[in-house]
């Protein structure tokens, strides 16, 4: 009887994430009237774009001419790059750069200090009222800024996040299971926005904070994104998605570097956790129920996989229903074995990949666990490589 109700808990914890909590959110979404658009200020306001860059020399320069080259003002904002350490001609590009645009400030860190400290060093030198966090891989289009800023206009919202779209996609690696990944988390996001304004983490290649919410990441965080986010939220303010400003990455496509970068996430959602555990237990409406269901459950999600096997071994004594089960869930886990196999035959089948591709960010996140148990000494990164 306890190995029964632990299984079907542990099937339902998977399912309450990745099933019911989506189709929940467009239910209560049936109905929504937006909120009535409350007009621009006259005069845009002061924006910082901080970006923290190591060894992006092939990104760096044609990242800043595309903020430049947009419609926002170029009197409203300023763009400051800190070279975390970079050994290649990052600093250099940048640095020739502000002889083209003054709003351009270059930054060179000698030694590594971790995305998160290089964010914290530049946000003390912005002047802006809104600060934008970016990527140096992540391109703008001519709106990016001006779409991302507009919803400040309402003084509820503390954080905006963007739309990426996603370029660079190829057959035979990983790329089409992360561009339905994300856009599944993206139309999430939107709807957390539009239901509560509970915002469950940005995309962090590029999103936006009232500079007067900001708080310094605290030393060896991971996941700096979700960390300020999460303080928005708890100050009492807005977290919301703005699906018109977009912005343009080219989506991983190599499963090791990819694995790599869901551990070291997975590491730093479990720091926020510990941090912002409270707020499973908000009266707010909706953050409870957005962070228990779009995060903590699937952050769980390698326990519940794990739990539920142990049960079915025990339950596959009692009865052929559960040996059934028993052997339809262990072949599950010898999928990606047959994907691997078949990627060297280069046959590439969409289905397989996508179960190879939940199975492995799951071990991520089991890594992430136990690195965070561990203890994290450091939060210096190596940027995920693209172009692959």
């Amino acid at each position: 009887m306890i190995a029964t109700i632990l299984f079907w808990l542990c099937v339902a914890a998977i399912f309450q994430s990745y099933v019911l909590f989506p189709v929940l959110l467009r239910i209560f979404a049936i109905g929504n009237r937006p909120e009535p658009e409350i007009p621009d200020p006259e005069e845009p306001p002061m924006v910082s774009i901080l970006l923290a860059a190591y060894n992006e020399e092939t990104v760096i320069g044609e990242k800043i001419r595309s903020v430049f080259h947009g419609h926002y003002p170029v009197s409203r904002f300023e763009i400051l790059v800190g070279s975390d350490g970079s050994t290649d001609r990052t600093a250099e590009i940048a640095g020739k750069l502000t002889l083209e645009f003054p709003g351009l400030r270059v930054f060179n860190y000698t030694g590594r200090e971790g995305k998160p400290n290089v964010i914290n060093k530049l946000a003390k030198q912005a002047t802006g009222e809104i600060l934008v966090f970016t990527d140096a891989n992540v391109l703008f289009d001519d709106q990016t800024l001006t779409e991302m800023v507009h919803p400040f206009s309402d003084p509820l919202i503390g954080l905006v996040d963007t739309r990426m779209v996603n370029l660079g996609l190829k057959k035979e690696g990983i790329s089409f299971q992360e561009k339905a990944y994300i856009s599944r988390e993206v139309g999430i996001k939107d709807l957390e926005s539009r239901l509560w304004g509970t915002m469950m983490g940005p995309f962090g290649g590029c999103f936006a904070i009232r500079k007067s919410l900001f708080e310094p990441v605290p030393k060896n965080y991971l996941v700096d994104d979700f960390f300020l986010n999460m303080k928005v939220l708890e100050s009492g303010y807005k977290a919301v998605n703005n699906p018109s400003a977009c912005v343009f990455e080219d989506v991983s496509n190599d499963l090791s570097i990819e694995y790599r970068r869901k551990i070291r996430i997975a590491t730093g959602n479990f720091q926020n956790l510990s941090r912002f555990w409270k707020l499973l237990f908000s009266g707010k409406p909706g953050l409870s129920f957005c962070f228990w269901s779009h995060k903590v459950l699937r952050w769980l999600g390698p326990l519940f996989l794990l739990g539920a096997l142990f049960c079915l071994v025990s339950l596959s004594f009692s009865g052929t229903f559960y040996r059934v089960l028993l052997t339809a869930y262990a072949a599950i886990f010898l999928v990606p074995v047959l994907d691997l196999i078949l990627k060297k035959l280069n046959l590439h089948f969409h289905f397989l990949r996508f179960i190879t591709h939940f199975l492995v960010m799951n071990l991520a996140m089991a890594i992430g666990m136990i690195r965070f148990v561990k203890g994290v000494k450091t939060n210096v990164w190596q940027p995920t490589k693209r172009h692959q």
